[in-house]
């Protein structure tokens, strides 16, 4: 309170108004965030909309590397998806873990059938470059790549098995909650069979580029109000998918809201929110494998960011981000789908790697950004609340360097 008042008693005696102490702020655009999406094993092979907060084009282009790690783990798990309506209607009466079908052949009991283990730290890399267009449009070109690893030190030093295991045992979760000690710490076993026959299978460094991204961004100048710092941008969004897996096309829209507040002369609190809609698999060029029987990702982000300058007009910003995505598979499935796995050896979550695709998935980001007018180095970490263990626990770096003046 006392800052406060020596704020205004300056203000006062120099005859300096709020307004121009924030004229004075150095100029920030909007929120700090490099690519936080989640290292998905089915999200990495299609496009994703990455919410924009910014508040404005960029005045010169950006190049920006990010990098991602996340341990994702779920035990072999096999499920069966009967096509007759009254087994259906049958199993949709029983708990899903209680319920009784017996596959012979499809003639006599006629089913679907997949099978899914992934178990591997994938790592993202991916490179930016966002180019102003004009003074309310910008584009956006992203070309991402996976490496799949075992997770060991010291490359996966926060997000090895180990490392998870040692916070399972010792702090929260109990000794080996999900089964990865009992199938073994720092391997690859990542391979998935859909109902439609096809296989996709991924081994120890095993690298590819997986697609390239075309954002447009639209920051209309009749929905900003400077005087209540207000700022909304419209994206448009299309994904190439190159890997042989998933050869396709996606196109997706994005709306995105920011207010900025002034707390003093070197403090500002940010707060943002987006949603987008995805349509996966608009085009294939080929039979893809399947990736989620729902066809549309919705998506939505809260985000709250600090920011306090520096006597050298460089800053310092704290951030966290709330995520949550509309499920990869329709939900009417999981009221008569049987699946099997080792329940008895695993103390829980055997069923993740089929349970989930039903679920919305959900996490939070919490980033920190150093940022000067050269350069902006952004350190996060990830983690799932919800135990969707895809990925269990995510971090990574940003860094944006402008490449133009």
């Amino acid at each position: 309170m006392s800052k406060r008042i020596c704020f205004i008693v300056i203000c006062i005696c120099t005859h300096i108004t709020y307004g121009q102490i924030k004229d004075h702020l150095p100029f920030k655009n909007g929120i700090e965030k490099p690519n936080i999406l989640a290292t998905h094993h089915f999200g990495m092979f299609s496009s994703r909309i990455e919410q924009n907060l910014k508040i404005t084009p960029p005045k010169t282009i950006v190049f920006a590397f990010n990098y991602s790690s996340g341990n994702t783990f779920h035990p072999f798990v096999e499920a069966y998806f009967p096509k007759d309506p009254t087994v259906r209607k049958e199993l949709s009466q029983v708990v899903w873990h209680s319920r009784k079908f017996n596959f012979i052949d499809q003639e006599s009991t006629p089913a679907d059938y997949l099978n899914i283990v992934v178990d591997a730290v994938i790592k993202e890399f991916r490179l930016n470059f966002n180019i102003p267009m004009s003074r309310h449009h910008e584009l956006g070109i992203s070309l991402r790549s996976y490496l799949i690893t075992k997770g060991k030190y010291p490359f996966s030093i926060f997000t090895n098995d180990e490392a998870i295991e040692w916070f399972h045992s010792t702090i929260w979760g109990g000794e080996d909650p999900y089964g990865r000690r009992y199938y073994g710490l720092n391997q690859v076993n990542f391979e998935y069979n859909d109902r439609h026959g096809n296989h996709l299978a991924l081994h120890q460094n095993d690298f590819f580029i997986s697609g390239i991204e075309l954002n447009h961004y639209y920051y209309p100048a009749f929905l900003t109000h400077t005087s209540k710092q207000l700022y909304f941008n419209m994206g448009t969004h299309l994904g190439i998918n190159t890997t042989r897996f998933n050869p396709s096309i996606d196109f997706g829209m994005s709306f995105t809201g920011i207010k900025k507040i002034f707390l003093n002369t070197n403090k500002v609190l940010h707060v943002g929110a987006g949603a987008g809609l995805l349509r996966k698999n608009m085009i294939n060029f080929k039979e893809v494998v399947d990736l989620g029987t729902n066809r549309f990702l919705a998506t939505i982000d809260a985000n709250i960011e600090f920011t306090k300058y520096t006597l050298k007009n460089h800053f310092h910003a704290f951030s966290a981000n709330y995520h949550i995505q509309s499920r990869y598979n329709k939900l009417e499935e999981a009221d008569y789908y049987k699946l099997l796995g080792k329940w008895k050896e695993i103390n829980g979550g055997w069923q993740h790697g089929v349970e989930k695709l039903y679920k919305a998935l959900s996490d939070w980001t919490f980033i920190y950004t150093y940022g000067s007018s050269n350069f902006k180095l952004s350190l996060y970490f990830k983690e799932d609340f919800l135990v969707n263990n895809a990925p269990d626990f995510q971090t990574g770096i940003g860094l944006q360097i402008p490449i133009s003046k």
